[in-house]
């Protein structure tokens, strides 16, 4: 679906333009058309590749969509994919794509499976007009730092929802509802790092070495899109340690609760394989035990069953058994 079809020139925006006039106005000197496209058909797109004569490889990963985060260059013209990461309202994090293709006089941006607009981009680079008139690099600076800046409140509700649960690593009863949330958890973790990771190889190559021409205006600014990155990717990897150490702790603690019952039930075992040791020898038949006659032999050897009991309860107490 066409979103917005707009011509800038000098940094100012000319008219929003219909499908069948963006060559009449590629072709005007100065001049660049910004296209935004949301869940685009196959013949939207293709209509487009005639337009701004893509390449049929980038046009193809741009159709079949789940591609890895990319920069790649065909020719003069840059294409890019991110991943769009968001929570949904039911708390359940999913991934959508972005595709842009800059060129000289033309950006294009596809978003697909992506409920968050892309509106305020456009908004606030026409705010800017002295950075609009550096053209599609700087269109496609602001977009990618658009979809970037959206992973920083997803990444601090992972950290709050780690938190949460490293507060009642110690709570009993709990243990195995939190292994299942903090496993849960470091596959979002991932699914995040499936997302930052492999941009920020591909946005070192835009800041470092060889530059494209049409970035070299804008290596400052993509420059700052990488250290967000770079930020991103550290906390991502301290919270993958920190959630591996949470399930070892919970899987540790688990453990010990397992000994405790053990323990416990060792103890009770213990006490009354004494009882029944007492009651097995008094309940043999034999004719010469000497208590067997006596008036207070019943009494006695309940009292010393009682004893024992008693004896054994208290030292495994006092061994933290009981």
């Amino acid at each position: 679906m066409l979103i917005n079809c707009v011509a800038y020139r000098d940094g100012h925006r000319l008219a929003d333009i219909r499908q069948e006039d963006i060559s009449e106005y590629l072709a005007m000197p100065g001049c660049f058309v910004w296209v935004a496209l949301r869940d685009a058909s196959e013949s939207e797109v293709l209509a487009m590749k005639e337009e701004f004569n893509l390449h049929e490889l980038a046009v193809e990963d741009a159709l079949h969509g789940h591609q890895r985060p990319k920069i790649e260059e065909y020719g003069d013209t840059l294409f890019t994919v991110m991943h769009a990461v968001q929570f949904t309202p039911t708390d359940e994090l999913v991934s959508g794509e972005v595709a842009i293709f800059a060129g000289s006089n033309f950006v294009l941006s596809i978003r697909n499976r992506v409920s968050q607009s892309l509106l305020g981009v456009r908004a606030r680079a026409e705010k800017e007009p002295h950075m609009l008139r550096r053209g599609p690099g700087f269109v496609m600076y602001a977009i990618m730092d658009a979809v970037v800046d959206r992973y920083f409140p997803v990444i601090e509700a992972l950290e709050t929802e780690l938190e949460a649960i490293e507060a009642q690593i110690f709570e009993p009863g709990v243990t195995r509802e939190n292994i299942r949330r903090v496993y849960e958890l470091k596959q979002r973790i991932t699914q995040v790092k499936h997302a930052v990771s492999p941009l920020l190889d591909a946005v070192g190559k835009l800041v470092r070495g060889r530059v494209p021409p049409l970035c070299e205006d804008t290596r400052e600014y993509f420059r700052d899109v990488y250290d967000h990155l770079e930020r991103m990717q550290g906390a991502l990897d301290s919270l993958r340690e920190t959630a591996t150490t949470a399930i070892q702790v919970h899987l540790s603690m688990a453990t010990i609760e397992e000994s405790e019952v053990t323990k416990r039930l060792a103890a009770w075992a213990g006490i009354f394989a004494a009882a029944t040791a007492f009651a097995g020898i008094w309940g043999m038949n034999f004719e010469v035990m000497p208590e067997l006659k006596w008036r207070w032999g019943y009494p006695m050897a309940l009292g010393l069953i009682t004893a024992t009991c008693g004896v054994l309860f208290w030292r495994f107490r006092k061994s933290g058994w009981l």
